[in-house]
C-alpha cells in the first residue's frame, strides 16, 4: 500500500514517515503544501494520505476536497494542531476517514492507520 505525507513542516513529515516505517507501507511521496499535494496525488494515487490543515498555497480542507474529487474512496487522515472539535468534524464531513490532533504519539498514529486500513501490519 502506498502512503503520501502532506505537511508544511519537514520535521513533521519526517516524524510521520519514521513512525509509519513499522507498517508495510511504501512512501509514495511527500508534499509541503496543498497544491503540491494535489499534483502529487494525481501522479502516485496513494492508498493513504496524512494531511495537515494549516499550509501555504492551499489549506488541507480544500486539498481534501480536491483529492476526493480525484479518488472518492481515498483514505485520508487529517492531522492538525487545530484540535478544536469543529475543525475535526468539518474534515470528517468532507470525507476524511479520521482526524488526529497534534501532538500525537507514534502508537496513536500507527493504531489509527491500522484501524483505517483494516489491520495492515
Amino acid at each position: 500500500m502506498k502512503l503520501m505525507i502532506v505537511d508544511d513542516s519537514s520535521i513533521m513529515r519526517r516524524a510521520i514517515g519514521k513512525y509509519l516505517s513499522v507498517l508495510d507501507l511504501e512512501l509514495a511521496g511527500t508534499a509541503s503544501n496543498g497544491q503540491e499535494a494535489v499534483t502529487l496525488f494525481q501522479k502516485v494515487l496513494p492508498d493513504l494520505v496524512t494531511l495537515d490543515i494549516t499550509m501555504p498555497e492551499m489549506d488541507g480542507l480544500t486539498c481534501l476536497e480536491k483529492i476526493l474529487r480525484i479518488a472518492p474512496l481515498a483514505k485520508v487522515i487529517v492531522i492538525s494542531a487545530l484540535s478544536d472539535p469543529q475543525t475535526g468534524l468539518r474534515a470528517l464531513k468532507l470525507g476524511a476517514k479520521s482526524f488526529l490532533p497534534k501532538p500525537f504519539t507514534e502508537t496513536q498514529l500507527v493504531e489509527e492507520i491500522r484501524r483505517i486500513l483494516g489491520g495492515v501490519k
